[in-house]
């Protein structure tokens, strides 16, 4: 008897065979009928038994969030529902569920509850779907780079730098907390730490990147990045995922051309390969809309938003011409805009961004030539003097989505910015070597994964596309 996934017994269905399947059962109605799934698809499998052959111990261990082994035989369902189903000839219970005290019940539970229970939220609908998603985001990444010539790198995540300058980091110690050495200064002695240095969670990998770079040509990295930004907000986590592909004699016009077929290709990706899913996602989305008020309502459904950025190409538009819109536009001169747009140099918000995309260009945007006065330091400067060659890809429903730049090789003009912000090229040392032997023009930018996975979805908040959200105040599991 051939052993399956119900996956695989939906898309063979081998009907008239003799099948096994295993998985947790969803639901049990009538004492007759088993909705059975084990994660590898959305849909479940019914099964069929005769509680009249079935043993009275077994049927009493089947409850929702059991976990079973059936075999019978595959048929063609009589039902409404489902094509096939199974005519249960043996039930194994590997493990009951106690329906007193197992959570994830077969009704609508709310997100904020399923956090509590995150260890389990992934057996409803709607999580398992999304981490499907997530999954099938995930390869894609990997075989786009890896088609595409580059090289995965893993950058270290214990770090003695700030690549993003902003300070916000986790520090690293096996220092006494109670009682650590201290200098004659009476400030914590870190020459006694594991490191001999003060070190830190990284923010982000692309720095140690950048060197790889300069010698492979083409790399990415892959991993998990920290920051200790107190946000409660639905678009901050302490710990998340990031894409950030490096690449040696790539100026901005080509890091933007690369951006944009990246985007592109893993969103085809899952496009193709997750449609039950995205299908699934979708619906559940149509039912939370029709609850908020119309004006709230997204214009386009799950499906639209993925095939809009699929189907169009980005337009590349100037901070500068970006501004002169958003100045000159209604929900400015109105004062609809939460941040009023007034001069140049404003930090753009994602209602900005969102208007750019949405209403004004009405295709996903990539914004370039930022103030170099709200951008990184490693940015290369522009011949104006007051603007880096930055770029920020902008999507619908999410605004910012990528962030990116040509790095700045120039070793005298590095040097100086670092010294005018007051980082300590001590640090940097290694970095700054970058320019001094065999410097050349360079780019990369960076992919927050769970930004992405939110899009791909349609997930409201972001601790809801990860499987352990770490926020302030939470660390559970």
């Amino acid at each position: 008897m051939k052993s399956y996934s119900i996956k695989e017994l939906l898309e063979k269905q081998p009907v008239g065979d003799s099948v096994e399947v295993n998985g947790w059962v969803k639901t049990f109605r009538s004492n007759r009928f088993i909705a059975l799934n084990d994660g590898s698809t959305i849909h479940n499998l019914q099964c069929v038994v005769d509680f009249e052959k079935l043993d009275e111990a077994v049927l009493k261990q089947i409850t929702t969030g059991s976990a079973l082994k059936i075999s019978g035989t595959l048929v063609e369902s009589q039902g409404k529902g489902q094509s096939v189903e199974i005519q249960a000839e043996d039930v194994f219970v590997h493990g009951t569920a106690d329906p007193e005290t197992y959570p994830i019940q077969p009704k609508k539970h709310s997100l904020e509850f399923l956090r509590e229970k995150a260890h389990l939220r992934v057996r409803t609908n709607t999580f398992a779907a999304v981490m499907r998603v997530r999954s099938a985001l995930a390869f894609a990444i990997h075989s786009y780079f890896q088609q595409k010539g580059f090289y995965y790198m893993h950058a270290p995540i214990i770090t003695g730098s700030d690549a993003e300058g902003a300070g916000e980091m986790f520090r690293v110690t096996s220092l006494d907390a109670k009682k650590p050495p201290l200098d004659e200064n009476g400030n914590v002695d870190y020459s006694e730490d594991f490191f001999g240095k003060e070190t830190n969670l990284t923010v982000s990998g692309q720095l140690e990147a950048e060197t790889y770079a300069m010698a492979l040509g083409k790399v990415y990295t892959f991993g998990p990045t920290f920051r200790a930004e107190n946000s409660n907000t639905s678009r901050h986590l302490a710990e998340f995922w990031m894409i950030e592909p490096e690449v040696a004699f790539n100026d901005l016009a080509a890091n933007m051309d690369l951006a944009e077929d990246f985007i592109k290709s893993i969103i085809r990706y899952v496009l193709e390969h997750c449609k039950d899913d995205l299908e699934f996602l979708e619906g559940r989305l149509l039912d939370e809309e029709k609850s908020k008020p119309q004006a709230e309502r997204s214009e386009m459904t799950l499906l639209e938003k993925l095939k809009f950025v699929v189907e169009n190409n980005f337009k590349r538009v100037s901070y500068t011409e970006a501004i002169d819109i958003l100045r000159n536009s209604n929900p400015n001169k109105k004062k609809k805009f939460q941040y009023i747009i007034e001069e140049w140099g404003a930090d753009l918000q994602s209602e900005h961004e969102r208007f750019l995309v949405e209403k004004h260009f009405k295709c996903p945007v990539i914004l370039f030539d930022y103030p170099a006065k709200i951008k990184a330091f490693y940015m290369r400067l522009n011949e104006d003097g007051k603007t880096v060659r930055a770029m920020d890809v902008l999507f619908p429903g999410i605004g910012e989505i990528v962030g990116g730049s040509q790095r700045e090789e120039r070793l005298e003009v590095l040097q100086q910015k670092i010294k005018d912000l007051g980082i300590d090229d001590k640090e940097l040392w290694w970095y700054l070597d970058l320019r001094k032997f065999g410097t050349a023009v360079h780019s990369g930018f960076g992919l927050g994964f769970e930004r992405m996975v939110q899009f791909a979805t349609g997930m409201g908040n972001i601790r809801d596309v990860i499987p352990y959200p770490r926020t302030p105040q939470n660390a559970e599991f």
